[in-house]
């Protein structure tokens, strides 16, 4: 075992999975292709938080997204990585983790690393 992390999960609707994974996939610097921010030419948020599936880009916008650094994917588009820690489910399904633990997670890592997640309470 390398490690045990606090850690923030996917909120209602989105919820993370439990079970035995395996790590599919390694990107240090990893970033969202649906959730992120529409931002104008200067790179100014004009709409924050955006599901780019769903809420339409502003006239002049375009997509930023949401940084996932130490990014391991886990199962589908869900992964682990380092990330806002807000003390309560908040994800879109990713397990977000402390950076000094993301990073640890990741140097530790190689491709089918097993995964196991648990759906305890602190």
């Amino acid at each position: 075992m390398v490690g045990v992390s606090i850690v923030s999960t996917g909120r209602e609707g989105y919820d993370t999975p439990s079970g035995e994974f395996h790590v599919t996939e390694k990107d240090l610097t990893h970033v969202s292709s649906i959730y992120g921010d529409y931002v104008d030419r200067s790179g100014q948020v004009v709409m924050e938080n955006v599901d780019a599936t769903k809420d339409p880009r502003p006239h002049g916008a375009r997509f930023r997204g949401a940084p996932m650094p130490y990014f391991l994917r886990i199962h589908g588009g869900i992964g682990m990585h380092a990330g806002y820690l807000p003390g309560y489910p908040a994800s879109h399904g990713c397990i977000r983790l402390p950076k000094e633990m993301a990073a640890r997670f990741f140097e530790n890592s190689v491709i089918g690393t097993p995964v196991a997640i648990s759906s305890r309470a602190a």
